[in-house]
């Protein structure tokens, strides 16, 4: 035993151990099942019990080399390295005087996630409140956690007026959750768009990553096609993407736009929407929703072009790699070389 171990007397260091157990036992059987709230709290518990007994410094470090190997016995499907344990004190520091909003959304995050924010986030209360909503409402993986904090998406991601009309459109249970599955921009930096792209590029890529799409969508979307055609009496179109959503029960048709949102958009959507819910839908599905996704938009023409539209519409924009003055200009470069063949084309 160490010169460090033996600061502490071997009766406390028996008790801290038997506490320590007792922590991850009553959360054992709940933690086998992978649910992370409970590991959390057990995670917290053992950080709190860390810290009321004084376990730190130089002598704490022996201390957590015995318990690490003590626990491993106990339990060997659990991870306690020296590492981990003191990640756990840092856990129950770093959020117990935090207001509770902020502890309920962090509580229900994978362990990793929780690491990451605290390393990236020392102070910043709002940043971490924002990760972690956006990651359990959108399933983030660990990887899109990452990608959403190198675009800094907590300054320019910030909730904003939600633009469509499913208040109108629909019932008041379907929008109050259309409104939360739909929110007003999306992330699709995972798609690696460092240079102007055209809108069959961009379909044509989230397609390829349809399932990292899905996540950023969010929980119970089914994908259906690209491109798919829909014909209704003679009459045809061709949606860029559609899906499915299971708890809405209707049909979702995406419209992607790689410029700003043009109020004639709405029309177009509205007669895709007329189509699908006439040749498409089945009698026990909802309204099918169009969702239009531009680089940019502007609430008042939102606003305007809706008005009197009974299908329910929504338009959000999309970030992707560039901040956004960059992508204003990634736009802009690649409207000015449309123009510019589309002349050539002429002559």
């Amino acid at each position: 035993m160490t010169a460090e171990i033996q600061h502490v007397k071997e009766s406390n260091y028996n008790e801290i151990l038997r506490q320590a157990v007792a922590v991850f036992d009553n959360a054992r059987n709940v933690i086998a099942r992978g649910v992370n709230t409970t590991s959390n709290m057990a995670y917290w518990n053992m950080g709190k019990l860390l810290y009321e007994r004084k376990i730190e410094g130089k002598h704490g470090d022996g201390v957590i080399e015995r318990l690490s190997i003590d626990l491993k016995q106990h339990y060997p499907k659990i991870g306690f390295s020296p590492r981990n344990l003191w990640d756990m004190k840092k856990f129950y520091l770093r959020f117990c005087n935090r207001d509770e909003k902020l502890r309920q959304a962090v509580a229900v995050l994978p362990w990793g996630h929780i690491l990451r924010l605290m390393s990236m986030f020392d102070e910043d209360d709002s940043a971490i409140l924002y990760y972690a909503t956006e990651a359990v409402t959108k399933g983030w993986t660990r990887d899109l956690l990452l990608n959403a904090i190198k675009m800094e998406m907590h300054l320019t991601n910030q909730p904003n007026t939600i633009d469509n009309n499913f208040a109108e459109a629909l019932s008041a249970p379907q929008a109050m959750y259309a409104n939360e599955v739909f929110g007003s921009g999306f992330n699709l930096g995972f798609l690696g768009v460092t240079e102007p792209i055209a809108e069959l590029e961009l379909e044509r890529r989230l397609v390829e990553k349809i399932k990292l799409f899905l996540l950023e969508l969010g929980n119970g979307f089914t994908f259906i096609g690209n491109q798919y055609t829909i014909t209704y009496k003679g009459r045809e179109g061709r949606v860029d993407l559609l899906f499915f959503h299971r708890v809405l029960k209707c049909i979702v048709a995406f419209e992607l736009k790689i410029g700003k949102f043009k109020p004639e958009y709405i029309g177009k959507m509205n007669y895709y929407l007329s189509m699908l819910d006439r040749s498409e839908r089945r009698k026990d599905e909802n309204p099918s929703i169009g969702i239009i996704l531009c680089a940019e938009k502007d609430h008042v023409d939102v606003e305007l072009a809706l008005e009197g539209v009974t299908k329910p519409i929504g338009v959000a924009d999309y970030q992707l790699l560039l901040p956004k003055k960059e992508l204003a200009k990634v736009i802009q470069d690649e409207m000015n070389l449309y123009i510019k063949d589309s002349r050539a084309k002429k002559d």
